[in-house]
C-alpha cells in the first residue's frame, strides 16, 4: 500500500521539470543525461573551486597546480558517486571503478594543461605581472577553461567506456513526455515501477 502511494508521488526531477517552460521541457527530457551531467558538474565545479582556493591560500600558497590537482580529484570521486547514482544509472561491472579512474586521471591532466601553459609558458605569474593578473589569469586558465574543456571530454568518455550498461527497469533510458497533474512529465519504464528519478 504504502509502495503503491509512492509510486503517485512525482519524483524531484518531476517536479523540476513541471516548473521549467514547456517549450523547452521536450528538449530537456530528450537530454535529461547531458541536464544531470551538468547539475552534478556545477556542483562539483562549486567543491573544486572552495578546495582549490582553500588550499591555495593556506598550505599550497605557491603550488597552484598540486591544490588544483588535488581540488579536482576530490571533486572527481564526489561526481563518480552522483553520476553512476543519479545521471547515468549504469549496471555496475568489475572493471567499471578502473575505467573511471583511467578516464578521470585524463581529465584531470586535461584540466591542468591550461594553467600549466598560462603559468610556466605564459609566465603569467609573478613578478612578471601583478599579483591581481596571476590569479585572474590562473582562475581563467584553470578553472573556466580547464574544467570546461575536462567536462566535454568527461561526458564523452563515461558515456562511451565506464557507464555503458542501462541499469534502470524495462528495456532502455526514459520514454516520451505525456501529460500529467503537475504538466507534461516524463513516461518511462521507472515511473511505473516506482523508482524515483532524483
Amino acid at each position: 500500500m504504502l509502495r503503491a502511494r509512492l509510486r503517485r508521488v512525482p519524483s524531484l526531477t518531476q517536479r523540476a521539470l513541471a516548473r521549467v517552460p514547456v517549450r523547452a521541457r521536450p528538449a530537456l527530457v530528450r537530454h535529461r543525461r547531458l541536464v544531470k551531467f551538468l547539475l552534478i558538474g556545477n556542483g562539483c565545479f562549486a567543491l573544486t573551486v572552495l578546495i582549490n582556493y582553500g588550499l591555495r591560500f593556506t598550505v599550497l600558497e605557491d603550488k597552484p597546480v598540486v591544490a588544483l590537482t588535488l581540488a579536482t580529484v576530490v571533486a572527481t570521486t564526489v561526481s563518480y558517486v552522483l553520476n553512476r547514482r543519479w545521471c547515468f544509472r549504469a549496471a555496475w561491472r568489475r572493471r567499471e571503478p578502473l575505467l573511471f579512474v583511467l578516464v578521470s586521471a585524463v581529465a584531470i591532466a586535461v584540466n591542468d594543461l591550461p594553467l600549466i601553459a598560462s603559468r610556466y609558458l605564459l609566465n603569467l605569474r609573478e613578478p612578471w605581472v601583478s599579483p591581481v593578473t596571476q590569479e585572474l589569469a590562473d582562475f581563467l586558465s584553470g578553472m573556466v577553461l580547464g574544467t570546461f574543456v575536462a567536462m566535454l571530454f568527461r561526458f564523452w568518455a563515461m558515456q562511451r567506456w565506464v557507464f555503458t550498461g542501462w541499469s534502470g527497469p524495462g528495456p532502455g533510458p526514459p520514454g516520451p513526455v505525456v501529460r500529467g497533474p503537475l504538466g507534461p512529465q516524463v513516461q518511462s519504464a521507472e515511473a511505473g515501477a516506482g523508482e524515483s528519478d532524483a
